[in-house]
């Protein structure tokens, strides 16, 4: 079971909680609501509390991607004892401005280090290994998600490969229905769900196109319909969205494949690099 199987239990919850049977949603309430309890009992004492039976507990356990109950409940304890050591980081309306900064700091360091635990190395390698050898690669993401993918547009276009992006669901439309086998497409939605964004990922699907999804952490539509998924992990505060929080994680996802791609084409880089750098130095009149 690799890390991503093996972390992040309550977060994989909610993020799919939307798509349980009515007798998943209590075994997963029951979780949410009590895990310093799971952590302690056995899948017979869950499965007689919630008046369910126990192959209704061990299924769920491995619709999360675990092997079954233990396993789950090894990786559950070990989020019991992180959450205690992170109580301190939630902002109090008493903290001065200091210390709210430094919670902050302290939120997105844990949001990258968790993001970095779920990466899958053969997932991620792949992903590098599209984009080395595009002939093309095309950005998508709406809204917030749109910033990102022009923010890798900025760094993509240094590498010498042709890149593009889109925030406007029409022109992500119109562009994709050009893509080819040689082509790869990366899609940005932290929820995954955005139909603008599925309606995308189907036509680059239908153009034979490589797909790249960048997403929040949990089976996801987005992540059914690409041939990658790169997870995000981030927690929702009171003063910040789950979805604001990952967008950090989002752009250091992409410069982790920016730099993967750089150094395999590093020869053409250094070309490029010189023009651009030319370029922007000539003051124009």
């Amino acid at each position: 079971m690799n890390t991503s199987e093996t972390t992040h239990v309550k977060h994989r919850i909610r993020s799919s909680y939307d798509t349980f049977r009515e007798k998943e949603k209590l075994v997963a309430d029951y979780i949410l609501q009590h895990p310093d309890v799971i952590v302690h009992s056995t899948i017979s004492q869950v499965a007689e509390e919630l008046q369910v039976a126990e192959a209704t507990v061990f299924r769920f356990c491995k619709r999360l991607g675990f092997k079954g109950y233990q396993a789950m409940k090894i990786a559950l304890a070990s989020e019991v004892v992180q959450g205690i050591q992170n109580i301190h980081e939630t902002i109090q309306e008493g903290d001065d401005v200091k210390m709210v900064a430094e919670k902050v700091f302290q939120s997105n360091t844990r949001t990258l280090e968790e993001t970095f635990n779920v990466l899958d190395k053969e997932m991620f390698t792949k992903a590098v290994e599209m984009m080395s050898h595009a002939r093309r690669i095309e950005f998508y993401g709406n809204g917030g998600s749109g910033v990102i993918a022009l923010d890798a547009h900025h760094k993509f276009m240094r590498t010498g490969i042709p890149t593009i992006a889109y925030s406007d669901s029409h022109f992500q439309m119109m562009s994709a229905s050009q893509l080819t086998e040689n082509d790869t497409a990366v899609l940005i939605s932290h929820s995954g769900s955005n139909r603008d964004m599925l309606q995308v990922a189907d036509v680059a699907n239908e153009r034979r196109a490589n797909t790249i999804g960048i997403t929040n952490l949990g089976k996801s539509p987005l992540s059914e319909r690409v041939d990658v998924s790169l997870f995000t992990v981030s927690e929702e505060t009171d003063y910040r969205s789950e979805a604001l929080a990952s967008r950090l994680a989002q752009l250091t996802l992409i410069d982790a494949l920016f730099v993967n791609v750089s150094i395999v084409h590093k020869e053409k880089m250094e070309d490029v690099l010189i023009n651009l750098r030319k370029a922007i130095s000539v003051k124009r009149v």
